[in-house]
């Protein structure tokens, strides 16, 4: 593929064949991990994606073994911990509000970008990677793909697009389940339940179904494709916007908490948390 004019990002690649481009998240270790060069660029590059006319549809992957572990805990530890200290006063809440609806936008970028997109899921989606994917317009995964709304087991409201985009895609009932249990959801179930569109045997198998796809996309008048997806858009944008005002009130009061403390104690030591609902 032909790189695109810009393809210096720091959390992906970029590259372009034809109009379609594919956008790979850069791994850390097996999978990418969202930390604060995540956050900082995808506005950016999705911006970007959205205002250069030779681009019609995007593929988004990773270029890992899994598609994304979610929010880089260790990497984001140094802007979030004095946020998420109980004692902390309305100085910090205010500072974590202030993060969080940063957070959505990143995420909210990618739903806003025009041109349509494919997410090409392999191996683990985990918390962000759910909340990424759900801002997609269509989802794709391989056989081994696991989905899970993992903030719940973390003692965290999944707070950047989760709550507001799943229901649409799966139906109240279902997205209750995943999103209060936090159980993981394995590729046969994700089809069923809609939370994607195809399952493919193979990452190769994958990527020819996602960039096939595509391309179709984008053989279409341009104008076109970008109306539909707006007008589709428009139909819940008012109540994904109110959806994600309220998670992120929510989590600036309430997300610093004992029992987030615990569920970070516990991951790290490997051993189930003990929660008090302190």
């Amino acid at each position: 593929m032909e790189a695109t004019q810009n393809d210096s990002w720091a959390c992906a690649t970029v590259e372009r064949e034809g109009p379609v481009a594919r956008v790979r998240l850069r791994a850390s270790g097996k999978a990418p991990r969202m930390g604060p060069d995540f956050w900082r660029e995808l506005p950016g590059l999705f911006g970007r994606l959205d205002e250069d006319p030779a681009v019609r549809a995007v593929v988004l992957d990773s270029d890992g073994e899994h598609f994304s572990y979610g929010l880089d805990l260790t990497a984001m530890g140094a802007e979030l911990a004095p946020l998420l200290d109980p004692g902390a006063g309305p100085a910090a809440r205010t500072e974590l509000l202030a993060v969080i609806t940063r957070m959505q936008g990143a995420i909210t970028a990618v739903a806003r970008c025009r041109k349509p997109v494919i997410a090409a899921v392999r191996g683990w989606c985990l918390g962000g990677g759910v909340d990424l994917i759900t801002a997609c317009d269509v989802r794709l995964c391989t056989a081994d793909a696991r989905f899970s709304v993992r903030e719940t087991r973390l003692a965290m409201v999944a707070d950047v697009g989760t709550l507001a985009r799943l229901p649409l895609l799966v139906g109240e009932g279902v997205a209750r389940e995943l999103c209060l249990s936090g159980d993981d959801v394995d590729a046969a179930r994700a089809l069923r339940i809609g939370l994607v569109n195809d399952v493919c045997e193979t990452p190769e198998a994958l990527t020819a179904r996602a960039l096939s796809l595509a391309s179709r996309i984008a053989a279409n008048a341009p104008l076109t494709v970008q109306g539909v997806k707006q007008v589709l858009n428009a139909r819940v944008e008012a109540q994904t916007r109110e959806n994600l005002a309220l998670v992120a009130l929510w989590n600036a009061a309430f997300l610093p908490s004992l029992d987030l403390q615990e569920a970070f104690a516990a991951f790290v030591e490997k051993r189930p948390p003990v929660f008090r609902g302190t």
